[in-house]
């Protein structure tokens, strides 16, 4: 699965034991997204997505505390059933954000035996982006969500 691994990303890698279409659904089509984007109790309760190359996309993630977190970006590559990547440098249009914080590469392919080998990597622009999302949690957040994404690709 594509990409060379650089310095600034942090990797999480699973077999899901769901098709590679279902996968796809769940990251291409707001009302699926909304279902398992962030590691629950937080909740997705907007997503706007407009899945080509250049498209925007946007979301807001709630957490149990009152916590709010705005998310705009735009998709870089769109290969349908294979591999998404979309970054947080831009808002729309190409207009550059206040804050490039990562890049975000969504990777599948069929595993050995069924399912999905599923790549999910977040390549950051910086050493100290990349430290503040592993002490973010990185690991488990995405690990959690990547949990969440296979349960809803199973029911479709």
């Amino acid at each position: 699965m594509g990409d060379i691994p650089h310095d600034l990303d942090l990797v999480l890698e699973r077999t899901l034991a769901a098709p590679r279409h279902a996968i796809w659904r769940c990251w291409t089509e707001a009302d699926l997204l909304k279902q398992f984007f962030c590691p629950r109790p937080w909740t997705t309760p907007v997503a706007e997505l407009d899945v080509r190359p250049g498209g925007t996309s946007f979301t807001v993630m709630n957490g149990p505390n009152g916590e709010e977190f705005e998310n705009r970006g735009v998709y870089l590559e769109v290969v349908p059933d294979r591999r998404l990547v979309f970054t947080d440098a831009y808002t729309e249009a190409w207009l550059p954000s206040d804050k490039p914080f990562m890049t975000a590469i969504i990777d599948l392919d069929d595993a050995l035996g069924g399912g999905t080998l599923y790549r999910a990597i977040a390549r950051h622009w910086t050493a100290e982006d990349k430290d503040a999302h592993e002490k973010m949690g990185f690991h488990d957040g995405w690990g959690a969500v990547a949990g969440q994404l296979e349960a809803l690709a199973k029911t479709l």
